[in-house]
């Protein structure tokens, strides 16, 4: 008989079924129009009950099937118990059939850290931007993110009554990434995909130096990777601090399971260990290709502004 799959995959197929469940609870809290919008640090950090529910959702149905992995969420939430009807048990036989890399076999629960962004893009949400919104749950073994999920909760919205809502993309390192078209974007353009809501001085003068043909200005950083690898995008520039942890951690897995790359805004890769400090300090810079490109071309004084 075939030996059972791997550690590794059956915690990406759960996190497959664990972010459709999001998603149809984001759809859900939106569609009730009770958004119970609270603001964190202030009017462009905010969370709403989407927020709440879905990463209650995520934490509770990964962490009863997966007792010993380390799970961290963007929200501070009690821990209180989680109704049953937010726990998902789910999973995706598809990815239960992709064989495991070899270096990934023997990876043990308590080796496995999962980041969790569980609405990404929660501005755009408000404001009703709803294609910017995704679901993210990272997941990151010896400090690099290996594998993950992106679910966007309004993939298809404006496709009329009777499109299906929602997809699902989901990646491994050494596996590759699957649920959407992987697209270049077009050769000898430079379109450079940044915030929408946080820009800055700081911001402006990275962009500015790049000389791009054009800036693409979208809310979450699952949604700016997306533009990455469906073509639409060249590089992801951001010269700031405010991205977190559980922003990049499954766009970095899914970037990187097809050839791009992610770093800071100085050229740093990015730790995933449980330990590590969330805030990604010096920024982000990726590309699906020509990293090298856009990194050569980052000013000094950009880098200098930005510690890590």
């Amino acid at each position: 008989s075939m030996a059972s799959p791997a550690l590794l995959m059956r915690v990406v197929a759960s996190a497959y079924s664990v972010a459709e469940k999001a998603a149809t609870i984001v759809r859900n809290v939106m569609s009730a129009g009770d958004l119970g919008i609270v603001e964190k640090a202030g009017p462009n950090d905010l969370q709403t009950k989407a927020d709440r529910l879905v990463q209650m959702s995520i934490c509770a149905s990964l962490a009863r099937k997966f007792p010993k992995v380390t799970i961290i969420g963007e929200e501070e939430l009690p821990n209180d118990d989680v109704s049953e009807e937010l726990i998902e048990d789910g999973h995706c036989e598809e990815i239960l059939k992709k064989p495991c890399p070899t270096q990934y076999t023997g990876i043990k629960e308590e080796e496995l850290v999962i980041w969790v962004d569980p609405l990404d893009g929660t501005k755009e949400y408000t404001e009703g931007l709803l294609d910017h919104v995704t679901v993210l749950i990272g997941i990151a073994y010896g400090g690099k993110a290996i594998a993950g999920v992106i679910n966007q909760p309004y993939y298809n919205y404006e496709a009329g009554a009777n499109a299906v809502l929602g997809r699902t993309i989901w990646g491994v390192l050494g596996v590759g990434a699957f649920g959407f078209q992987l697209t270049e974007a077009p050769a000898g353009k430079h379109i450079v995909v940044t915030t929408r809501s946080h820009s800055s001085a700081l911001v402006n003068e990275c962009i500015t130096a790049l000389n791009p043909d054009h800036v693409i200005r979208v809310g979450g950083a699952g949604n700016k990777i997306i533009q990455l690898i469906e073509g639409k995008a060249s590089a992801y520039v951001f010269a700031s601090p405010g991205c977190k942890k559980w922003d990049t951690c499954a766009p970095e897995a899914i970037l990187h399971a097809v050839g791009g790359k992610i770093t800071d805004i100085r050229g740093n890769p990015f730790q995933y260990n449980k330990d590590v400090k969330h805030m990604n300090s010096a920024g982000v810079l990726a590309t699906l290709r020509n990293y090298d490109y856009y990194a050569s071309r980052i000013p000094n004084t950009v880098k200098e502004s930005l510690v890590p």
